[in-house]
């Protein structure tokens, strides 16, 4: 019996996983002809919870970004599509009667066609309604299951993930000397913080997102991993320990030292405050401002609001900020020009738009370069 949380807010999935860990609640599931229950999280609810919680019988990992949503669904094998948020697809209703599971709204933001029941978060009332949501789906086990031949068999990966400016400290024994003398010898160029979507509208799913990453890490640039990019680079095997395969000699012995992969899983595009944090560590180690420190942001397939309102953040941080598709914002010169060039002269921050992996990891590259040399390492 699986349970699938879906969205940005973990809240709901984090209630229905305490539930399902208690033994009447999987007892209710083996009642109704299941071998258990299951909340198995997706995209960004997913990657939240995964970032914070252990691998279970009743947690069962995570499915991976917005775009895989159809392919999970046509699975056969779902029960409970619980939708918080946005990134719900449009077409799930006909998912659900086509596939027989219980599609449930659980936040005032979403809203689905020809269906009219919802049950919206109150964090008052969080176990009672993962109660409900549990409940719905022991009652629909028997009809998705007597009515639809599931796919079995799917693979599954491993990654690495669960990274935090805490945990990053504590693997490091509780200092960031390690990272920095890292970065200072050269041994690790810089840091990019990879904050992307997925789209199709350039390139196919994540493929764009991949090649920048691989790109940055065979040239020795640690990258931090948040949103549904991070997703891609989970299911490309980039954030594995073995994916320092992958990176340049000086930052594949740093992972080999550290027993990290080059790309570090760091969870949801909603939460990049925690980047931040990291960033006013190393600043204030360095006795540098953010502005000048060996870093950058990216997001090589960006796509709605939330990508908007990170990469201001950055620019607002005063980071070298790369993004692909070309923005929608062409007929407004004046805010093409505050963006591409005058922002630096602002906050430090400046917006590169590029197509092209090869140059976009270049001018990232170059970018970083500039600000060793500034810092004299």
């Amino acid at each position: 019996m699986n349970v699938l949380p879906n969205g940005h807010e973990p809240f709901l999935g984090f209630a229905m996983v305490q539930l399902a860990r208690k033994p009447e609640w999987q007892e209710k599931a083996k009642a109704a002809g299941a071998k258990g229950l299951r909340v198995i999280a997706s995209i960004e609810t997913g990657q939240e919870m995964i970032q914070r919680w252990e691998e279970d019988d009743a947690f069962y990992g995570f499915t991976g970004n917005w775009i895989s949503q159809e392919a999970v669904l046509a699975s056969g094998s779902v029960d409970l599509f619980a939708a918080d948020m946005n990134c719900s697809l449009p077409v799930a209703p006909l998912y659900a009667e086509r596939y027989n599971f219980r599609l449930m709204p659980v936040s005032e933001l979403v809203a689905f066609e020809g269906i009219g029941e919802r049950l919206n978060y109150n964090p008052l009332e969080a176990e009672r309604q993962a109660a409900k949501l549990l409940d719905m789906a022991v009652e629909n086990f028997k009809n998705r299951k007597s009515s639809v031949e599931p796919v079995s068999n799917l693979p599954v990966k491993e990654a690495v993930v669960g990274f935090s400016t805490e945990s990053i400290l504590d693997a490091l024994g509780g200092t960031l000397d390690p990272l920095l003398d890292a970065i200072k010898s050269g041994a690790i160029k810089g840091v990019v913080g990879m904050v992307s979507c997925t789209t199709l509208r350039d390139y196919g799913q994540d493929v764009h997102s991949v090649d920048v990453v691989k790109e940055l890490i065979k040239r020795n640039i640690l990258v931090l991993s948040m949103g549904c990019g991070n997703g891609a680079m989970q299911v490309a095997g980039l954030c594995t320990p073995e994916a320092r395969e992958y990176a340049g000699d000086s930052l594949k012995a740093v992972c080999e030292a550290l027993g990290i992969p080059p790309v570090l899983s760091y969870g949801t595009c909603t939460d990049t405050g925690r980047l931040a944090d990291l960033l006013g560590a190393i600043s204030a180690v360095l006795g540098a401002p953010v502005p000048d420190l060996p870093v950058a942001a990216a997001a090589p397939e960006y796509m709605e609001q939330k990508a908007t309102i990170d990469a201001i953040f950055a620019l607002a941080l005063g980071l070298y900020t790369y993004v692909n598709p070309v923005p929608t914002v062409t007929g407004a010169p004046n805010l093409v020009k505050l963006l591409t060039e005058d922002c630096r002269e602002v906050t430090g921050g400046v917006l590169n738009v590029e197509k092209d992996t090869v140059k976009a990891v270049d001018g990232i590259e170059q970018h970083i370069m500039e600000k060793r040399e500034k810092l004299g390492i």
